[in-house]
């Protein structure tokens, strides 16, 4: 595995997508609002070139959330995805983790385009 830092999650729909004209996979990981901030690069490169993206996309602002700079990406996400056509699941127990993202990863790959897991409170935090 290897590891590329962004300054911005835009430019992962670009380095992914080198990869896998590469013949290599990948995925991203991101918080929701990178995710919203990346659209623009989806749209107009993962989306109409059929580029197969998965996103690890960390599911901040929904129930619990105590941050509220991060509630309104939380509102928003869902919905983007749903608008984009991009087939999503809501991951929220370990013990899932290792099937979904075989399964998403197969799905990006067989059907060109981006997928996303979505990684819920319930995943990532410990109270």
């Amino acid at each position: 595995m290897i590891l590329v830092r962004l300054a911005k999650e835009e430019e992962g729909v670009g380095i992914s997508a080198g990869a896998h004209f590469a013949g290599v996979s990948s995925a991203m990981l991101m918080q929701n609002h990178g995710f919203l901030a990346s659209v623009n690069g989806i749209v107009s490169f993962a989306l109409l070139y059929r580029i197969p993206l998965l996103m690890l996309i960390s599911y901040r602002g929904t129930f619990g959330e105590r941050d509220p700079w991060q509630t309104q990406g939380g509102n928003l996400t869902e919905p983007v995805l749903r608008a984009l056509g991009i087939p999503y699941f809501c991951l929220q127990s370990v013990e899932s983790v290792a099937q979904r993202i075989r399964e998403a990863q197969t799905l990006a790959a067989s059907s060109l385009q981006p997928v996303a897991l979505l990684l819920t409170r319930d995943l990532m935090w410990e109270e």
